[in-house]
């Protein structure tokens, strides 16, 4: 089976990769936050409202059973083990 290549056709070394993830770390190519596009405050607004409701909008559509049902699958994945 034949070896892949590296992109630039050469190995690095352990100091050439260490210098490479030193100089990503630090490099300040990054945004600065107030360069981040402003979110219109009505449509916040709207965002909020449906979802402040939305919870026990849905909650009064269900039967006591389907409550109970949800209820159940939302611990089950609350305390479901992490590998």
């Amino acid at each position: 089976m034949q070896k892949r290549s590296s992109k630039d056709g050469k190995k690095k070394d352990f100091v050439e990769i260490a210098k490479a993830v030193v100089d990503a770390a630090t490099s300040e190519d990054e945004p600065a936050k107030d360069d981040a596009p402003k979110k219109n405050p009505a449509a916040v607004e709207l965002g909020r409202l449906g979802g402040k409701k939305g919870g026990k909008a849905r909650a009064a559509k269900m039967t006591p059973e389907e409550r109970s049902e949800a209820a159940k699958k939302a611990a089950n994945a609350r305390w479901k083990p992490t590998d």
